[in-house]
């Protein structure tokens, strides 16, 4: 089974909801990416993402923004991010999903990208600006080496809308189910969050239609909110996604092991309660 998809067994199996933590990859540093990356393992992360930085981070808002942007000053490139991971890979077995848009992609070409993302350990690409319907090519290249292509649905997304998703995100074979990421809310990231219970129902929903895990992602700040995203231990989604709220501690930090401090002290908290009993 692969790596990412017998983690969500695991976690089902242990009735646990998944932890998926984002980092900008570059940000404060790429040597520090690599040691931020293991600490949110070690604090109990199910899954990373691990950002390609780009200079027109559409769907990102400000604090991911100021990350990608000193990400880029530091050398951040997509060869080099994936050269973090391969680090990050040969320390840890967690998941690895390698989160860009789609420029730097058409820039190297599909099939070296997938290429290059296996052999530095990773699991699955998510690929916020590509439509699925326009996806076929990078999907077959990632199939070809064994990785997924993860979809996002929206809160606009249609009853119609969300089987077009389905039907042209179904994973091919080779390539792993891995997960549907669910966007909380319309605007970009770190925008003040709405309805989190109602995104958690929703997702089950989305679950169904998609016969794969579903994590909502935007607006989650707190444990409590992650709780809350996450929904019931018996339904709701199957776990959260965090990035803004990380990159912003990051971002306040005054050291690097200030960093990793708040890294390890904020990873532990989400993890804590997303495990307490309801």
């Amino acid at each position: 089974m692969h790596r990412i998809d017998q983690r969500f067994v695991e976690l089902r199996r242990a009735g646990r909801k998944a932890l998926c933590v984002y980092l900008c990859v570059g940000d404060p540093s790429l040597e520090a990416s690599g040691f931020l990356a293991l600490e949110a393992i070690d604090a109990g992360a199910d899954v990373l993402e691990l950002g390609v930085p780009f200079s027109d981070p559409t769907a990102d808002g400000p604090t991911l923004a100021r990350a990608a942007q000193r990400a880029i000053a530091a050398g951040a490139t997509l060869e080099r991010v994936l050269e973090v991971a391969s680090r990050v890979r040969a320390r840890s077995e967690a998941p690895l999903v390698l989160f860009t848009y789609y420029n730097p992609v058409l820039v190297a070409g599909e099939a070296k990208v997938a290429r290059l993302a296996r052999g530095a350990g990773v699991d699955a690409l998510l690929v916020v600006d590509l439509p699925p319907e326009e996806a076929g090519p990078l999907r077959g290249a990632c199939a070809s080496e064994g990785l997924g292509v993860v979809p996002l649905v929206s809160p606009t997304s249609h009853a119609a809308r969300i089987e077009a998703i389905r039907r042209a995100s179904t994973p091919l074979e080779g390539a792993p189910r891995a997960f549907v990421y669910s966007i909380s809310m319309t605007g970009v990231t770190g925008a003040n969050p709405s309805d989190l219970a109602a995104a958690a129902r929703d997702a089950e929903g989305m679950r169904r239609a998609f016969d794969r895990p579903v994590l909502v992602g935007f607006g989650i700040d707190s444990g409590a909110s992650a709780k809350l995203a996450a929904g019931e231990v018996s339904g709701g989604a199957d776990g959260v996604v965090v990035g803004t709220a990380l990159a912003r501690r990051i971002e306040q930090a005054a050291s690097g092991d200030e960093q990793r401090r708040a890294v390890r002290t904020f990873v532990s908290e989400l993890r804590r309660a997303l495990d307490e009993p309801a």
